[in-house]
C-alpha cells in the first residue's frame, strides 16, 4: 500500500485486492471483520468483487453454500391462516341472459360450473 500526496488516498495493487476479496470467508471470516482489519470500506470489497469477478479473475461461487445459523427463542408468529377468523368473500357473475349468481369465493370449480349450467338452462 502506497499513500500519495496531500489527500492520503491510499493505492492497493491487484494482488493486495485479490488477497482482501479472497479474505473474506476464510475461516469464518465475514466481509465487515476483513474490511476492518484492512482499513478498507465494506462497500469497496464489494466493488473490488464485482470487478474481479466480471474480469473472470475470480471464480463465481459453485455449488451451495453453509452459513452458521443461530437459532434463538422463537419470534411472536403470526396466527397460521386456518386459525384467523377470515371472513368470505362475496364473488358476483353476471351471466349473459342477465342474471347474477352471488357465491362464496372458496366454492369449488365443480361445483361452481353445474350451478352456472343448470341457471342457464333454467
Amino acid at each position: 500500500m502506497e499513500i500519495l500526496g496531500r489527500e492520503r488516498r491510499r493505492r492497493w495493487s491487484q494482488v493486495e485486492k485479490l488477497e482482501i476479496v479472497a479474505a473474506v470467508g476464510v475461516n469464518g471470516e465475514t466481509l465487515a471483520r476483513v474490511a476492518r482489519r484492512y482499513d478498507v470500506s465494506r462497500s469497496q470489497i464489494y466493488n473490488w468483487r464485482h470487478l474481479f469477478r466480471k474480469r473472470g479473475l475470480l471464480p463465481a461461487p459453485v455449488g451451495p453454500i453453509f452459513l452458521p445459523v443461530d437459532i434463538g427463542a422463537p419470534m411472536h408468529a403470526e396466527p397460521a391462516l386456518e386459525d384467523r377468523m377470515v371472513s368470505p368473500l362475496i364473488v358476483e357473475l353476471c351471466l349473459p341472459q342477465g342474471r347474477c349468481l352471488r357465491f362464496d369465493s372458496g366454492i369449488e370449480a365443480a361445483a361452481l360450473t353445474r350451478l352456472i349450467r343448470s341457471v342457464e338452462a333454467a
